[in-house]
């Protein structure tokens, strides 16, 4: 993961980068800058949910390879929820695998800043694992 070729053309465009490990999740982050204003001073909504969904899918990437397995992922549905404004700070990202089926994945995101336990967004994604085709 701390391969910056891991992240996609979206991610690096937007500063993501590998910030470190915690229990064996990656944690994601993106510094303040004019590309992830939205209104003046504030972080752009967009900007947030891709860290959320970027950290949400490293995570899973990250299991099935600890897994050996190989599937190709699609978005079945990603719910985000805006708890508070980001402001001009390092924003931080990371997932939690709430359930890990054959063909299907459930993963819960947080993104914080200065306090972890006072996160600015949340998202719920739910991702199918389709076989990878020959």
């Amino acid at each position: 993961m701390s391969d910056s070729n891991t992240l996609t053309p979206y991610a690096r465009t937007i500063g993501i980068r590998h910030e470190g490990d915690e229990d064996g999740a990656p944690v994601l982050a993106f510094e303040f800058t004019g590309d992830v204003e939205g209104r003046p001073q504030h972080l752009h909504g967009g900007a947030t949910s891709g860290l959320l969904e970027t950290a949400g899918y490293a995570l899973l990437r990250r299991e099935l390879s600890r897994l050996d397995r190989t599937h190709r992922l699609k978005p079945i549905n990603i719910t985000v929820q805006f708890l508070s404004a980001g402001k001009q700070r390092t924003t931080y990202a990371k997932g939690r695998i709430t359930k890990l089926g054959r063909r299907i994945a459930n993963i819960s995101v947080e993104a914080w800043q200065d306090d972890r336990d006072r996160p600015i967004a949340t998202a719920i994604m739910n991702i199918m694992m389709a076989e990878p085709e020959d």
